[in-house]
């Protein structure tokens, strides 16, 4: 008896549960299938092959191949032979075939062919499955362009499902975490990212609420890394991922890509600050031009050179050997102009390791910043209560030491980097120029 007995509605008829199940497994596949026996008649055609061909079930049912309805009689026996010799094959084979449709147009087919032994083990016939090129083409195209998403992409890719889990990571997004890829795979985002995970999630969140947003987004996040922390920016887009399979959209998840685009930021961010400071200079030179008394030009300057550099600025004059007094200070309690200090002829009790002593004895500049207890250090050096990072600067004309000039910043902000060395050197220059004019001032 053959492996394939009558047509699909014939099958749906046959009593039993099994029955039933195999017709309506085959109406419902979302690809065409059809079935031949050994001598190359069809037995099976579900619905897919009648949406796709124009023939019902009862009119392929029972035919031998294709030829006279399917394809042109050129082609048919060609097109048969070709399905057939797949019963004798091993494995599967692939073809594309060129058939013809109800309506008299041709179509071009991929199918996939694989015979069927009988009880016996003898060749008993073939099933064929079978779509439209075009859709396989598409089908191939989505598979090979996730496949190239997560082995060749030069961003970084992750998908991340409805509980805002990685489900999937490629290698750049593994390198940029500084983790393998499975290291991620089901963790929250918060085990790797110190600080910029609630961002993330709220982000991947509005995604699947809303859908794709309609531009990239950038991120600033602190990843935690066997090397310590890292702060890195990502631009980021987001694409809410929803199951074809469904009647209404289904969120599966979030496709996330992103770049590193830290260094690019980082340099926009230091030229624009570059631009401020020395526009800030520029005017302060302006404004201290107009200063009758040299004392008040190296206060303007000094107010100039604090908006967005520090929060403190103190000029301690030289009074003697390793003597300091203190000439200008900026209010300690609240923000205000720098002004001279009342009293400021009593030389200040600086320890011998006190920065600006060291700014003295070096003719240059010192960093310095507390550690844990900032208040304690703060009232040690003589500066306001809220002082956590410094940057003594020699103030230096015409070949002596005038005195020093301290910028200091509170706990909340960063220290002093290398970068803000020249702008605090270039700030001492003029004040410096501005004391010394005042002491020629003086002696006249």
């Amino acid at each position: 008896m053959s492996a394939f007995t009558g047509s699909a509605s014939e099958t749906a008829s046959v009593p039993g549960a099994g029955a039933d199940l195999l017709a309506a497994l085959l109406d419902g596949m979302d690809a065409a299938l059809c079935a031949f026996d050994a001598d190359g008649t069809i037995t099976h055609w579900n619905r897919e092959a009648e949406r796709i061909l124009g023939w019902s079930a009862g009119e392929a049912v029972g035919r031998r191949g294709f030829e006279g309805w399917a394809a042109r009689s050129a082609d048919a026996e060609d097109t048969l032979q070709r399905l057939m010799g797949a019963m004798k094959g091993p494995g599967r084979q692939v073809h594309e075939l060129a058939l013809l449709r109800k309506d008299g147009g041709r179509v071009l087919v991929r199918s996939q062919a694989a015979g069927v032994r009988g009880a016996d083990g003898a060749p008993a016939g073939v099933y064929c499955a079978f779509s439209e090129v075009h859709v396989q083409l598409d089908l191939e195209r989505s598979v090979a362009l996730s496949e190239a998403l997560f082995e060749d992409a030069s961003w970084g890719v992750v998908l991340v499902d409805a509980d805002l889990r990685p489900a999937m990571v490629n290698g750049h997004a593994a390198r940029a975490f500084g983790t393998g890829r499975t290291a991620l795979l089901g963790r929250p985002l918060g085990d790797v990212v110190v600080h910029g995970a609630e961002e993330l999630e709220a982000a991947l969140q509005h995604v699947l609420a809303e859908g794709t947003p309609p531009a990239p987004a950038e991120v600033w996040v602190t990843l935690r890394t066997s090397a310590g922390e890292r702060r890195r920016c990502w631009r980021s887009g987001f694409l809410r991922l929803s199951s074809p399979m469904a009647e209404e959209p289904v969120p599966l998840g979030v496709a996330w890509l992103f770049q590193d685009v830290t260094e690019e930021r980082l340099a926009t961010r230091d030229a624009d600050r570059l631009r401020f400071r020395w526009s800030q200079l520029h005017r302060a030179g302006m404004a201290a031009a107009e200063c009758e008394d040299p004392a008040e030009a190296a206060a303007v300057l000094l107010d100039f050179a604090l908006a967005g550099f520090a929060d403190h600025a103190l000029v301690d004059r030289v009074a003697g050997e390793r003597r300091l007094t203190r000439e200008l200070a900026t209010p300690a309690g609240a923000p205000g102009p720098a002004s001279p200090v009342v009293g400021g002829g009593i030389p200040l009790r600086y320890g011998p390791r006190h920065p600006a002593l060291q700014a003295w004895d070096r003719v240059g500049t010192v960093r310095a910043s507390a550690g844990r207890t900032a208040e304690v250090w703060a009232e040690a050096h003589q500066w306001p209560g809220d002082a956590a990072h410094a940057v003594c600067v020699v103030l230096r004309s015409r070949g002596r030491t005038l005195g020093v000039l301290t910028f200091l910043r509170a706990a909340c902000r960063n220290p002093f980097e290398r970068e803000d060395l020249v702008f605090a050197e270039a700030v001492a220059s003029r004040v410096a120029a501005a004391l010394d004019l005042g002491e020629r001032t003086d002696a006249v």
